[in-house]
């Protein structure tokens, strides 16, 4: 019996033996037949292009950064590095002026002085070769480019230990990103490479420990956005990866006996602790 049935006293016989969907699922069903092209979202959909005027020269630039809550974090690192999933968002935190030569951190960009913005116009911008670019994204040699000029400034104006800490800190992470994505298809001596990369990378985090030990003996908390116990974890982790295990050892224990420290980076301290162990028993070995 058909679900029409009965129409019939209504005068629409006609209808009862009509199918209810007729052609809508004659044409769903051709297109479901159809190949379905899934689109791969590229690196330049996460990114928009952020408008904000230097401080040092005055002229409104653009410079490119990731769309909020477009990408995830994967997971996070020994030492606070955070991995995500679609875009290494670490290659877009430096705002580089194009016409003057000034970069810094996003955080630090519009943070001045008078006589900063002096020492910038000196000994940058008097020098600085203006570029002329039309990117639609950043590759790891434009974004360690942008990390260096960002390095330069810090230096020149003098800046505070940790925010030169926290420059080597997150190009250290970027060279890590890149090592990571590195592939025998884009890189002819890829061993080589890497090798080189992980050199580099340890030289950076050494100077970022030095810049983070300077500061937590000078500067006032929040430092580059950390608390004390924060950044005792950080130093517990660049101390184990430099391999002085012994202070990173020290900087744990303080961290666990600390009634200031949440459960959560008690966790992460008894993980380092682990990790920290296995380290020492394979160097024994």
């Amino acid at each position: 019996m058909s679900i029409l049935s009965g129409l019939g006293k209504f005068g629409l016989g006609n209808i009862e033996e009509q199918n209810l969907y007729g052609k809508e699922k004659e044409k769903v069903t051709q297109e479901s037949n159809k190949p379905v092209e899934v689109k791969v979202p590229e690196e330049s959909d996460f990114l928009y292009e952020k408008k904000c005027v230097c401080p040092v020269c005055g002229e409104e630039i653009s410079t490119l950064t990731v769309r909020a809550g477009k990408v995830h974090v994967k997971k996070v690192d020994t030492d606070l590095r955070p991995v995500y999933e679609q875009v290494d968002e670490i290659k877009y935190d430096i705002i580089a002026c194009p016409e003057c030569g000034y970069a810094a951190l996003g955080r630090y960009f519009k943070t001045l002085t008078k006589r900063q913005i002096d020492d910038i116009r000196n000994q940058i911008c008097m020098n600085y070769k203006p570029q002329r670019e039309n990117k639609t994204i950043y590759t790891y040699e434009d974004a360690k480019e942008r990390y260096q000029l960002a390095l330069a400034n810090a230096i020149v104006k003098n800046a505070r230990a940790s925010e030169k800490a926290y420059l080597c800190l997150k190009t250290a992470w970027l060279i890590r990103g890149e090592t990571e994505r590195m592939s025998a298809d884009q890189v002819s001596d890829l061993e080589a490479r890497k090798k080189e990369n992980c050199k580099e990378e340890q030289e950076l985090l050494k100077n970022a420990l030095d810049g983070f030990v300077m500061a937590r003996q000078t500067e006032e908390f929040p430092i580059a956005g950390m608390n004390t116990v924060t950044l005792d974890y950080l130093l517990a982790a660049l101390y184990m990866e430099t391999g002085q295990y012994e202070a990173a050892s020290k900087m744990i224990g303080g961290i666990l006996t600390s009634r200031s420290a949440n459960s959560h980076i008690k966790d992460r301290a008894y993980d380092l602790k682990e990790l920290l162990a296995e380290k020492k028993a394979a160097d024994k070995a």
